[in-house]
């Protein structure tokens, strides 16, 4: 038991409970990943239990290396076999082994957001339907709403106009994810549900083999996962699940921290146990957390604790206006690390949306700090790592129409719009894909198919088969890397990509990554290369000591933990935000937000907020953030900034110092008078061309206001659709041509 000497009663409890369900409720920072990889090392070494007949998931692939790597040094037996990673990977594994009972091949590809709304798009064009009336981003956001209430086009029940749409596009939509070999990530955990549950036979396999399963972030948990979770304990019923109700913040996404309850109220002899020793945080911190979400209904209070002392108090700082306050922060920031106190990567900004961070980078820039910003363009969402990844999904399923258009004429080969539009529409009047067509049009005009084109053009759709024909014939035989090398080869991509700009080195670099990257999957191969591109997360992607401030959505902070924290941005219909209000479900989930924000501190926490922010209807005075009046003032040291800015509002640096005061204080609230400003006017119309140094030409689908900023909607000319900050759009707006 030599292991277990650094564990806490609660936590060896956990780690040594017998067979049967258990539920711990693990409090922010009670060591949970500790309890998950130990809970692995005994069920291994106490248990005698094979690795092979263990599942363990999670929600980040992030969280899955960390127990794995956490597990190795505490058993000493071989963990081959050992299933270990997110619900959407394990889920995809098992699809890919029944493929026989699903309507794609086992050599699907998964499409991400962006492919989802291309197909989205492609949908209402087939049905005839306005793509302004109907977003493709909404009808989207509905399907994947179904999909995790495990309903099927023919399932739902449509009653509104905007329902029957939505049904008419849902079945469009599944038909084309079928006809291109393709599931979405919904459907990864609705087809292996649905299996579990209609399938007698693959259920017991799976069940059998599974003799113990043990679920982390369990609140995350949505219809789907809860109901394959059931049916996967179904034979041994030995079920372990790490959670806390009061971190579950992804509501919009599915997620029902009433599994919870379920999952007592479903599994009779339930073992519960409460982790409440905190290591992360200060007594204060911790005291500020609950009187937060003591608020909150339908939940197990927990008494958190922690032997680290009480620490300093709760900052809280008001400024008279946004800007004031977006400077507090960026300086105080800047005071902290130049004290030594924190490593720069110890420091971050939390916020509830990602339009709020513009004028703290802004702020930053003019300092000359650096920052890193989570949640931005993610390396995976780059145009030119889109592209190489495309050419690979097509190397391994030519049914993939989505991929092919993406990158049939990238690099050019005079292959225009009108010329894969007839593609398309040829490929679905004859029920064939448009892989299999260009494949046969490879062997030149003996094809069946070389008609239906002039024949300039259906000579370079032909080169193009024989280009892929090849790729194919080798994905086989040829490393993931030698295979990519392959392709960028004989589409002279470098060169493509490569010009005498900054720009085109980063992009190059990107690919260059790409294939450093892929040289690691010489064993798993490319299904295993794809697969695991396309479940990668933005937290997978952060580094773990970065060197830079870090500025994040407080969603996107979950499971993060840093020395110091700010969350910037505590008014009124921000926080909690204005769609929350009037309903309560929703505003407890906003709660919730905060709790997770608050518990994200280690030894420092700043809570700021702005007497008025300027939008585009002039000044609005805000009210301070409900949830601020939660906390005692006794945990609060109130600061107030005496400076003068260090920017004017031209931007030029004052001479002038800034310095702040501390005192104890109750908390009060004044109202500082602000001149009315002029609402700005939108920077860019819909319907006006633009260009990107990155993404190329487009055109602007809608401008629109967000919070203290507008957002500019861009569809780019190769189908592309990016949303951007007004305020800091790269973007340069092409003059309209006027006749003479």
């Amino acid at each position: 038991m030599s292991h277990y000497s650094s564990l806490n009663p609660q936590q060896i409890a956990a780690v040594t409970a017998g067979n049967g369900p258990v539920l711990v409720l693990a409090g922010p920072g009670s060591g949970k990943t500790r309890v998950l990889t130990h809970r692995v090392a005994y069920l291994i070494g106490e248990m005698h239990v094979s690795p092979y007949h263990i599942l363990t998931v999670t929600f980040t692939n992030k969280a899955a290396r960390e127990i794995e790597k956490r597990v190795r040094p505490l058993v000493d037996s071989d963990l081959t076999g050992l299933t270990m990673g997110t619900f959407h990977s394990a889920c995809a594994r098992i699809l890919r082994r029944e493929a026989d009972f699903l309507p794609v091949n086992s050599n699907y590809v998964i499409f991400d957001t962006d492919d989802q709304e291309r197909v989205v798009k492609r949908c209402l064009e087939d049905l005839n339907l306005d793509s302004k009336l109907y977003r493709p981003g909404s009808i989207l956001n509905s399907i994947s709403q179904l999909k995790n209430d495990m309903l099927l086009p023919d399932e739902m029940q449509a009653r509104s106009p905007r329902e029957k749409a939505v049904q008419r596009v849902f079945g469009r939509y599944q038909q084309m994810l079928v006809e291109n070999n393709a599931v979405d990530f919904d459907d990864l955990l609705l087809y292996v549900a649905r299996l579990l549950e209609e399938n007698t036979l693959v259920r017991e396999k799976y069940a059998q083999r599974f003799q113990h399963i043990l679920v982390d972030e369990f609140q995350d948990t949505n219809v789907p996962q809860y109901r394959l979770l059931r049916q996967l304990a179904s034979h041994h019923g030995n079920i372990f699940v790490v959670g806390d109700e009061d971190q579950s913040i992804y509501r919009w996404r599915g997620a029902d921290y009433r599994n919870v309850e379920r999952f007592e109220q479903e599994y009779t002899g339930t073992t519960k146990i409460l982790l409440e020793q905190n290591y992360r945080s200060t007594q204060t911190v911790l005291d500020a957390a609950r009187a937060v979400i003591d608020r909150n209904h339908h939940r197990t209070r927990k008494a958190l604790f922690t032997e680290r002392g009480d620490g300093e108090p709760v900052h809280l700082f008001t400024g008279k206006d946004d800007k004031v306050e977006a400077e507090f922060v960026c300086r105080k920031a800047r005071e902290l690390r130049l004290s030594g106190r924190f490593p720069t990567g110890e420091i971050a900004i939390m916020y509830r949306t990602n339009a709020q961070s513009r004028q703290l980078e802004e702020f930053f820039i003019k300092l000359h700090e650096k920052y890193r910003l989570v949640g931005a363009l993610r390396f995976y969402g780059r145009r030119e790592v889109k592209d190489v990844i495309a050419y690979l999904r097509l190397a391994h399923n030519p049914a993939d129409s989505i991929s092919l258009e993406r990158i049939i004429n990238v690099p050019q080969r005079k292959i225009g719009e009108k010329t894969v539009s007839e593609l398309l529409g040829y490929a679905a009047a004859n029920n064939l894909s448009t892989g299999e067509i260009l494949l046969s049009m490879a062997d030149g005009e003996t094809s069946p198919h070389w008609q239906f084109l002039p024949r300039a053009a259906a000579t370079r759709l032909a080169d193009f088969g024989t280009q892929l024909r090849e790729w194919i014939s080798l994905k086989d035989s040829r490393k993931v890397a030698d295979l990519l090398h392959k392709i960028l080869d004989d589409i002279r991509y470098q060169d493509y990509c490569q010009d005498e700009s900054e720009e085109g080195q980063d992009r190059w670099e990107n690919v260059e990554e790409v294939l450093r990257l892929a040289a690691e999957y010489s064993e798993p191969g490319l299904d295993a290369f794809l697969e695991n591109l396309a479940l990668v997360g933005d937290q997978d992607t952060l580094p773990d000591s970065p060197d830079a401030v870090t500025l994040l959505t407080l969603h996107a902070a979950k499971g993060l933990e840093f020395g110091a924290v700010f969350i910037y941005g505590l008014d009124e219909k921000v926080l909690p935000h204005s769609r929350s209000l009037d309903d309560p479900e929703e505003l407890e989930e906003e709660r919730r937000l905060f709790y997770v924000g608050i518990t994200r501190a280690k030894d420092l926490l700043y809570l700021t907020r702005a007497e008025s922010r300027l939008g585009y209807t002039g000044v609005e005075y805000t009210e301070p953030s409900r949830f601020l009046a939660d906390i005692p003032s006794r945990l609060l040291k109130r600061e107030v900034a005496a400076f003068t800015p260090a920017f004017t509002s031209s931007g030029k640096y004052s001479r002038n110092q800034s310095t702040w005061r501390e005192q104890q204080s109750e908390m009060t609230w004044t109202s500082i008078p602000a001149k009315p400003a002029p609402p700005p006017p939108l920077p860019y119309e819909a319907n006006m061309r633009v260009r990107h140094i990155s993404y190329g030409d487009g055109w602007v689908e809608q401008c629109k206001l967000d919070g203290p900023d507008a957002t500019v909607v861009v569809v780019f000319d190769d189908g592309t659709k990016k949303n951007f900050l007004a305020s800091i759009a790269p973007l340069t707006i092409i003059p309209r041509k006027t006749g003479k």
